[in-house]
């Protein structure tokens, strides 16, 4: 009786209101790590609301300098209930990206939430700060209504996920210690099907890196002088055109990943389809396989005049932002030197491959099969009584990593929101139904976990 009470408690939370209201405050910090932002908004949303948080749940709390110059803070909080008991570690981010307000439509404010029906519009709220809320507030319904989790809990936040993770890595080395636990239980991303709850155990990689053909100093005139010098746009969208085909198939076979084994096609051969060009990827592979399973390129943005006011002129230099997002099976380390070799190889010598400003994300995979990741996903079912989809990783990219290589830990994803939320572009938004699911599904599954916490210790 006690647990459907907590659970009850749960889903009152996100219906009543106080979800709403929570994440009101969190959004309100324009805790930005991109270009528009200030490094006292970022400390701020540690400072002033999730360090207090986390200290009225009996959590020890440390914010700590980015182990590298330029990079945000950190924050660590710690309760330990019991030798003998298991350790869950909970990761969020904080950051923000650009909040981008002239592109928002009119009546929305990316930091000034606004509930529209089912949809909560601002930004954070799908990445990432909705989702961290959810866990952290499942585990205080615990604390609050028992007295206890019944496990030992680890929580890192960091604000620094929208540029790559800066500094994570370097902390983890250094906190090895510190944060020691048994498995990690974390969200972020979106579900595959909104109405369906999802687990990944990874996620693609992924690198940017910029194009840039830079032939002379100004423009020149068209007429004056077209047909006698190199149009560098022309150029450039050349190169491109050799690395991706009319339909975005990859050309560079070093990045053409060899892990699409049948093990991983089994896998993802039942999932529902996600929204798909049918003339667009890697033709022989269904939607699943080429956003789970295989490797895409984009093009991120195109620089050369003015397009607002385009002048008769034959531009200088032009510049194209790319991104590769890779899954395993592709040699992270060789990225960028097979593409000064292909292009090179298609007489593209004077393209120039420029590495990307933002830390690269490393891509990762763990088993479907782990005792934790069973445990979890027969929660998960039990709770919503459905049975989730289970991904091999995620097609997005997060620093799963640093659980893995660095902390040795078995990683389990369970996100909060969708795949039309918006994130890192306008009107970003989570759905309240998606949010008051995962206030039950989290909060039973920590009470699944201390109910069976002797047993999940020993299976450590």
């Amino acid at each position: 009786m006690q647990r459907d009470a907590i659970i009850s408690r749960a889903s009152d939370y996100a219906k009543e209101g106080g979800l709403a209201a929570d994440l009101s405050r969190l959004v309100a910090y324009r805790s930005i790590s991109q270009s528009e932002g200030k490094p006292e908004d970022l400390m701020a949303y540690l400072t002033d609301e999730m360090q207090p948080r986390l200290a009225d749940m009996g959590f020890q709390t440390e914010i700590s300098d980015n182990p590298r110059a330029g990079g945000a803070p950190l924050l660590l909080a710690t309760r330990h209930e019991g030798d003998d008991l298991p350790t869950v570690l909970i990761y969020g981010h904080g950051d923000v990206c650009n909040g981008e307000a002239h592109r928002w439509r009119e009546g929305l404010d990316p930091f000034l939430l606004k509930q529209e029906g089912d949809r909560l519009y601002g930004r954070g709220t799908a990445d990432n700060k909705i989702q961290h809320l959810i866990n952290i507030k499942a585990l205080d319904l615990l604390i609050k209504t028992t007295g206890r989790l019944g496990f030992n809990a680890k929580i890192i936040l960091e604000m620094a996920e929208e540029t790559g993770s800066f500094g994570l890595r370097e902390f983890f080395e250094a906190k090895r210690n510190a944060l020691q636990a048994d498995v990690l239980i974390a969200s972020d991303g979106p579900r595959l099907a909104a109405d369906t709850p999802t687990m990944f155990m990874g996620s693609r990689g992924g690198m940017s890196f910029d194009l840039v053909v830079n032939l002379r100093e100004g423009d020149h005139h068209s007429g004056n002088f077209g047909g006698l010098l190199a149009d560098p746009v022309i150029i450039l969208s050349h190169a491109i055109a050799t690395i991706v085909d009319r339909r975005g198939q990859i050309q560079i076979p070093e990045w053409r990943p060899t892990s699409l084994t049948p093990e991983i096609r089994a896998a993802l051969k039942d999932l529902p389809p996600r929204r798909h060009d049918a003339d667009w990827g890697e033709a022989d592979l269904s939607p699943s396989e080429r956003v789970f399973g295989w490797n895409s390129m984009a093009v991120l943005a195109i620089s050369a005049g003015n397009i607002a006011a385009p002048q008769n002129a034959i531009s200088g230099s032009a510049r194209a932002t790319c991104q590769l997002r890779f899954v395993v099976g592709t040699d992270m380390d060789d990225i960028l030197p097979a593409l000064r070799r292909h292009l090179d190889a298609h007489g593209f010598s004077m393209v120039e491959v420029r590495p990307g400003r933002g830390e690269a994300f490393k891509a990762t995979r763990f088993s479907p099969d782990h005792p934790w990741v069973k445990f979890v996903e027969q929660s998960v079912a039990a709770s919503s009584g459905k049975a989730p989809h289970v991904l091999p990783n995620l097609a997005g990219s997060l620093p799963n990593d640093a659980f893995t290589d660095i902390l040795g830990l078995p990683t389990v994803w369970i996100p909060h929101s969708h795949a039309e939320c918006g994130q890192h572009g306008p009107n970003e938004h989570a759905l309240l139904s998606i949010a008051e699911e995962g206030m039950r599904i989290m909060t039973a599954l920590f009470l699944d976990i201390a109910d069976k916490a002797t047993n999940l210790k020993r299976g450590s």
